[in-house]
């Protein structure tokens, strides 16, 4: 090891004040172009690009290797004129990472989604300022009116014994086995069919072996028919039932919406469903020690429903409220973009109030039915709530989210474990971080309401709803790749 004296360029001074980082002088210009647009203009001086320019160059200087050179030895002109592409491109991301910064720290654009940039169509000038500008979807500017003290009515139940069977019987049914039998179908039956959508004599779609259980309601992705358990009950294997179902005033297909459509359902086999033996072994399987220990849990998951009743009408009627005075809109184009965002999240809260997939699959349904319209109003109601949210200084800490996807874990049979290697993967954990912001925001408001409580009966209407992943509306044969029973039955039981 050498004792030579350390130079300037070696020694460490511990009082060196770190160099402060270099500050744009850019000219920003923001103008309103429409509901939630904003158009940004940057101007960036020549100054500063130079500024930039020669960081460049000093980067490459340092790091190029050139034939004849040692590295950090290469005259300037060399780097410029070998790379003068790569100067160009460095510059480039380095102004343009910078200047945004800026922009979201000194300017509240409150943007919704990345801004309408074609970074490659962008070139810094030879000579001269630097502009670019861009187009980018915002939150709406609207003022909270006073939200503490309003007067909601609040739907309340018990939740009875009765309410704890069914609920049972709905858990169970996740584990349950199908078994193939003789006879007419019945109620509540598993029914294997073929399906056949007509349109003024055209094939529309067909569905072949799809599963589905006799309730009164069959919902598709954009239609639904109703009075299904009465159609096929008494019928069996072979025989053909014809009726008639209406498009979905949204459904994808324009031109469909409103159709009437002709539908033909041939049964190919009739199964019933046989729930598991509440023993030993299949507690241990679904986590519990005990069947009271079941039953707490169900009962636990029942109440949190009711208190996700009252939430979603709490939700309505503040909405109403704050809506009512306000005139601000969303743009078209923002509302369709966030239809699969906003359906996602209504899922999310599902599954953590303790709904079964059957019951969340239905809802789905009914929502791809009417995406746009209900997306516009789930929009408004999550900016409402946000802005709530921030005035309160409210945060989800890790314990908030460990509490969520364990209710989740449980109310679909699986692991935490699971669930939460789901929720990344997908990208869903974040939308479950704003759901638990957004309720708590909800709470909030209802610790300082003043309610009205209002009996209100179980709402089993959910139970009524056999819904399937299917449209009409698609000029395409369809064999499910899964086992009937993995796709349609053993969740929708």
């Amino acid at each position: 090891m050498s004792d030579a004296p350390a130079t300037p360029e070696t020694a460490t001074d511990p009082t060196a004040v770190e160099e402060a980082p270099y500050e744009l002088s850019m000219q920003v210009d923001i103008q309103s172009t429409g509901p939630c647009k904003k158009h940004v203009k940057v101007v960036i001086p020549r100054k500063d690009v130079d500024h930039f320019y020669q960081q460049s160059i000093d980067k490459f200087q340092g790091e190029a290797a050139i034939p004849g050179f040692r590295v950090g030895h290469v005259p300037a002109k060399l780097v410029e004129k070998r790379f003068r592409k790569e100067l160009a491109d460095q510059v480039k991301q380095d102004l343009l990472m910078q200047s945004l910064e800026t922009i979201s720290e000194k300017h509240d654009l409150q943007a919704i989604d990345q801004p309408d940039l074609d970074v490659s169509s962008i070139e810094i000038p030879e000579e001269g300022d630097f502009l670019y500008e861009f187009d980018v979807e915002v939150r709406p500017e609207f003022d909270l009116p006073n939200y503490s003290g309003l007067k909601l009515e609040r739907p309340v139940r018990n939740v009875t014994e009765a309410d704890v069977e069914r609920a049972k019987e709905n858990y169970l049914a996740q584990y349950a086995s199908l078994e193939e039998r003789d006879g007419a179908c019945q109620p509540k039956d598993i029914v294997q069919l073929t399906l056949r959508a007509t349109h003024g004599g055209e094939m529309l779609r067909e569905i072949v072996d799809f599963f589905a259980r006799l309730k009164p309601i069959l919902r598709f992705v954009d239609a639904e028919l109703p009075g299904f358990d009465t159609l096929l009950t008494g019928k069996s294997v072979g025989d053909e039932v014809a009726t008639q179902v209406t498009i979905s005033s949204e459904a994808n297909k324009i031109e469909m919406r409103g159709e009437a459509v002709d539908v033909t359902l041939k049964i190919t086999a009739i199964k019933r469903v046989v729930l598991p033996e509440l023993n030993a072994e299949f507690l241990s399987r679904a986590g519990f020690e005990t069947a009271g220990e079941l039953e707490d849990a169900i009962r636990n998951s029942l109440e949190r429903q009711v208190t996700y009743e009252q939430r979603q009408s709490t939700r309505k009627q503040v909405l109403r409220k704050i809506t009512s005075a306000a005139d601000w809109e969303l743009p078209e184009s923002l509302v369709l973009k966030q239809v699969e965002n906003a359906m996602r999240r209504e899922m999310l809260e599902m599954q953590q109030a303790g709904y079964t997939p059957a019951q969340i699959r239905a809802r789905e349904n009914e929502m791809q039915q009417k995406a746009v319209s209900e997306t516009r109003q789930a929009l408004k109601e999550h900016f409402v709530l946000d802005k709530i949210a921030t005035e309160e200084n409210i945060s989800v800490s890790p314990s908030d989210i460990e509490a969520e996807i364990q209710y989740m874990a449980m109310s679909r049979g699986e692991s935490p474990r699971r669930v939460r290697a789901r929720l990344v993967k997908s990208g869903m954990i974040e939308n479950l971080e704003a759901q638990i912001r957004e309720r708590k925001a909800v709470d909030v408001i209802i610790e300082r309401a003043e309610f009205k409580d209002v009996p209100t009966p179980l709402d089993d209407s959910r139970d009524n709803v056999e819904a399937v992943r299917y449209a009409l509306c698609q000029q395409v044969s369809y064999a499910p790749e899964e086992s009937a029973e993995e796709a349609d039955a053993g969740d929708d039981a």
